[in-house]
């Protein structure tokens, strides 16, 4: 009999059918006369209940169910009596695929922490909350996907291994083959490497973004969507070492389009997550944030509120709020910041524009006041910055200028300044950190709850 996902056997219509699934046992309970097994396989945060008669299986043949074991079951698919079901299946056949001791296998107590859960991210997938996790996570990868292939945009493969530093910052995993005991060296006493696998230093990629902007200035319209690395020795809640990124790239979008794509899409994703993974998402609110489907809800209700860098220190110096961190015109807003204009100040997400140059990357459009940039930040509850963007400066004097201003070394960049060179044309482009989208829209805290096998400092199980 052919295998049928839990998820599509729930609904009364399939009353009556002979079933076959398959699964791992969440609870066992019962009594003399009849044994009831919850069973779940993964296709819906939903268990089905299986009911075990007595008079049909023996104790022995029941005694290898216990939770975290793999049953396969054959029965009929009847309307439940009992409450919390609208179906249930009355086995007439069992094979057990896998046991799991119950004085050993670490999940079969309810109620773990997360930060247990986190020591055994192998096995948290199992439990209730992860499978909730990554399905809304896995419908988001989608919706991204389908966003862009129906706009018209081009699905651009990046690479992940390269020589140069998208931000600049040089917090880069670097990639060699060179014998790390016995490193060749110049006659200066510096690494030699010319006899590395490449020829130059390389490292795993912190951005898509310049090679993306290759692709935008030939075929107009293009997506990344793939890991990135950053070697901070970061361990706050909101950081990863691996992590991914969707970075569209757009010839001939100004700031304002820009923007406008940067709403669209959000608001976009969060949709799709509401209408696909609405079980998931309910689940996730019950147990770990009350408000979650009403902020969800509440970011696509109304625009974004839009306004400059400049008219946002104003309202933060007005506030009279004291913050952990100085605000003043030119420093970088912290989270704190951020989430003060969101949350208490307009009550909605905030899109900032017109940073001052000197806190942002090298690559934005410069604005005629010589002072800030055609930068753009998407703001959210809860999170805080979630999309970096800006228009990119297409004129290469500008861009050489800003470049030696800041003694970026570029000898290796020649083919980025070469867009420049022939053909340039104005283009505009943001970054959404994927695991940051996937933390608003379930609810979780911590970012390591959002991605299936986190890498952190110290960190690098699986």
């Amino acid at each position: 009999m052919k295998r049928s996902k839990i998820k599509d056997i729930l609904s009364k219509d399939k009353v009556g059918e002979k079933v076959s699934v398959k699964g791992w046992v969440r609870t066992r309970r019962g009594n003399k006369n009849v044994q009831f097994v919850a069973l779940n396989d993964g296709s819906t945060i939903n268990n089905i209940q299986i009911v075990f008669p007595l008079d049909r299986f023996t104790e022995e043949q029941l005694k290898p169910i216990t939770t975290g074991a793999s049953i396969h079951v054959e029965g009929d698919l009847v309307e439940s009596m009992g409450k919390g079901q609208a179906t249930e299946i009355q086995a007439t056949e069992l094979e057990v695929y896998g046991t799991a001791d119950a004085e050993t296998y670490p999940l079969q107590k309810k109620g773990h922490s997360l930060e247990f859960l986190r020591e055994i991210a192998h096995l948290r997938p199992r439990t209730n909350t992860f499978g909730a996790v990554l399905r809304v996570r896995s419908a988001l990868a989608y919706a991204i996907h389908k966003f862009f292939q129906d706009k018209g945009f081009y699905y651009l493969n990046t690479p992940l291994i390269t020589a140069s530093d998208c931000e600049g910052a040089g917090a880069m995993f670097q990639v060699t083959t060179l014998p790390l005991n016995e490193l060749p060296k110049t006659e200066d006493g510096a690494v030699d490497y010319s006899q590395d696998f490449f020829g130059k230093p390389t490292a795993l990629t912190v951005s898509g973004q310049l090679e993306g902007e290759l692709g935008a200035t030939a075929i107009g319209e293009i997506y990344t969507f793939g890991p990135t690395f950053r070697a901070e020795n970061s361990n706050t809640p909101r950081h990863l070492a691996e992590f991914w990124m969707i970075e569209p790239e757009m010839a001939f979008y100004d700031i304002t389009d820009n923007m406008d794509l940067a709403e669209e899409f959000v608001k976009y994703c969060i949709k799709y997550a509401l209408d696909n993974c609405r079980d998931d998402i309910e689940f996730l609110q019950k147990m770990y944030d009350p408000e979650l489907i009403a902020r969800l809800e509440g970011v696509l209700a109304k625009p974004f509120k839009r306004l400059t860098y400049t008219e946002g220190v104003e309202i933060l110096e007005k506030s009279g709020k004291k913050f952990e961190f100085p605000v003043y015109w030119g420093a970088d807003l912290q989270s704190e910041h951020e989430r003060y204009l969101v949350e208490e100040h307009f009550k909605t997400p905030v899109i900032l524009t017109d940073y001052p140059k000197e806190i942002k990357a090298f690559y934005m459009k410069q604005n005629e006041d010589g002072k800030t940039v055609r930068a753009m930040d998407v703001l959210f509850p809860n999170i805080g910055e979630i999309i970096g963007g800006s228009e990119r400066e297409e004129n290469y004097d500008k861009l050489m200028a800003r470049i030696e201003e800041l003694n970026i070394p570029m000898k290796d960049m020649w083919w980025y300044l070469d867009t420049r060179r022939f053909g340039t044309v104005p283009h505009a482009g943001f970054g959404l950190g994927f695991e940051r989208l996937v933390l608003f829209v379930t609810g979780m805290t911590n970012i390591r709850d959002v991605i299936p096998f986190p890498r952190t400092p110290k960190n690098a199980e699986f």
